[in-house]
């Protein structure tokens, strides 16, 4: 049954001549709105750069693998933050590269409550492995042979390659007690026509609200709307920390997975820079449960905090006048 994983792919890619492009999914995503939201970009006052790793459907051949690594810095002398965002991911036998570079201007709204306005651009790269293989069963569920493409002329018969433009709008509203974020990505809906793929365009809101407990113990509930317009995703989290260093929480994703997650946060003796590890396991709800045994993500973030520069100090002696 583990070769029902690249049925489930050669079904996907002969479904239509085009095929909408869909964005990978993580269960951290409270650790992952740079790609969400170029408004992001700068919010956080530091340097800070985060690795996410995803292994899903652990059980599956040609499960989907994705990997994903987010840098962004503030530009306060102009008000602006910029960012880096690199996607790699692979189901099967398709791999996929998305490269973007945002920017955004923070306006002040009242108080600490400021508002990001955010614009990314970028690439979207797609390959496909020339020794893919799919599984032909029939209504039994038995293998009744193996060919390329399962005879659909919408399926590329070898190694095919596409790139395409991708470009992004995102607004950012935040203060150090919540977030709230709504975007659109794949505005110009690029076209991979050699892999017979369309790009869809997805829309995205986001929040979190910052509860503090006790002087030790906060609470974040957060919540993720993503839609294609064909479909939509409603991903909702709830994670407590202690002591700013060590955080539980879990994420329930609807008619999905229910996923558990732990952390820890390390505060250098410097106190400008800090260093934060998560990790997620994700228990399938959905009739998948039979083929897969869950999925597994990691998270590794790394901030460095921006000094502010000394004030200019005049010394002045009457000696010298």
């Amino acid at each position: 049954m583990k070769k029902i994983g690249l049925l489930l792919i050669a079904i996907a890619f002969s479904a239509s001549t085009l095929i909408a492009q869909q964005d990978p999914q993580f269960t951290q995503f409270m650790y992952d709105r740079l790609s969400i939201n170029p408004g992001f970009a700068g919010s956080q006052e530091a340097i800070c750069a985060t690795a996410i790793g995803r292994q899903q459907w652990t059980g599956f051949t040609g499960q989907p693998n994705t990997y994903l690594l987010n840098v962004s810095a503030p530009i306060k002398s102009i008000k602006s933050g910029v960012g880096m965002t690199m996607f790699y991911d692979e189901i099967g036998p398709q791999n996929t590269f998305n490269l973007r570079l945002h920017y955004a201007y923070h306006i002040k709204i009242s108080g600490a409550t400021k508002l990001g306005l955010g614009v990314s651009l970028g690439l979207i790269s797609s390959a496909l492995n020339p020794d893919w293989v799919a599984y032909d069963y029939n209504g039994d569920g038995m293998n009744t042979g193996i060919g390329t493409g399962l005879g659909d002329p919408s399926i590329p018969q070898n190694s095919q390659t596409a790139s395409t433009f991708d470009a992004s709008f995102g607004a950012y509203l935040y203060n150090p007690k919540y977030y709230v974020g709504i975007s659109a990505g794949h505005l110009n809906e690029g076209d991979l026509s050699e892999m017979n793929i369309q790009v869809a365009r997805h829309y995205y809101f986001q929040a979190g609200y910052h509860f503090a407990l006790t002087p030790q113990w906060q609470l974040t509930p957060n919540v993720l709307v993503k839609s294609d317009l064909a479909s939509t995703q409603l991903d909702v989290n709830a994670t407590v920390m202690y002591d700013n260093k060590l955080w539980l929480g879990a994420t329930y994703r609807l008619e999905d997975a229910i996923a558990p997650m732990v952390g820890y946060q390390y505060e250098f003796p410097s106190g400008n820079s800090a260093l934060r590890m998560g990790y997620s396991y994700d228990f399938t709800t959905s009739e998948l449960n039979n083929y897969s045994s869950g999925s597994h993500e990691l998270m590794l973030s790394y901030c460095l905090k921006i000094a502010k520069p000394l004030p200019k100090r005049v010394y002045k002696n009457p000696r010298f006048l």
